[in-house]
């Protein structure tokens, strides 16, 4: 949370920054025009104001339950097969991993899509709350989502995400557990961890 509340001024200007120049099908995205990030964070302020650098902040602060589902499946996953096994192989690792990470990303990814609409924050939002990253905002815009594209709207660029996020996380796990096991092992402890 304490990380989200710090670097969400700058994942702001970063998403503005990469969308810059961009053409828009939708008519609801106003363009930007930015000569460098100290100019983004300028005219981000002078235009909007400075509570416009932390859009997107409350998807992002529900966000934080990415890693808690990807590890609560993991361990779970990971207790099913020793209960079967005495050990893990790596790529017992490495698919368990990867299956928690696709898990956690697929439940979350509508938020996270919510959550680069409102960094962006170049779009028009709800006329009756303008306050960006708000729950009522963040549930208009996942309704005007499913009511433009459909209930698969909230999916768009999932399949880029997986690829990205699963092989990742998939290989963090895998070094994870073999430097516990190292860990274990130097320490002398090489039994204690056996469930």
């Amino acid at each position: 949370v304490v990380n989200v509340l710090l670097t969400t001024p700058l994942w702001v200007v970063n998403t503005r920054l990469k969308l810059q120049g961009a053409k828009f099908r939708n008519e609801d995205i106003v363009p930007t025009n930015y000569k460098g990030i100290i100019d983004a964070f300028h005219q981000i302020i002078r235009d909007e104001g400075i509570l416009a650098l932390w859009n997107g902040t409350f998807p992002s602060l529900l966000l934080v339950f990415n890693p808690a589902i990807q590890f609560m499946f993991y361990e779970g996953l990971k207790r099913q097969l020793l209960k079967k096994r005495m050990k893990l192989s790596s790529l017992d690792v490495f698919i368990i991993g990867a299956i928690s990470k696709a898990i956690a990303t697929t439940v979350t990814y509508p938020m996270q899509t919510v959550q680069s609409i409102l960094r962006f924050g170049r779009h028009r939002l709800n006329p009756e709350n303008r306050t960006l990253g708000s729950l009522r905002n963040v549930l208009y815009l996942l309704h005007q989502r499913v009511k433009r594209f459909g209930i698969m709207g909230l999916y768009k660029g999932l399949e880029a995400k997986l690829l990205q996020t699963v092989l990742t996380a998939a290989l963090m796990f895998l070094v994870y557990e073999k430097l516990t096991a190292a860990t274990f092992t130097v320490m002398g402890l090489k039994n204690v961890r056996k469930r």
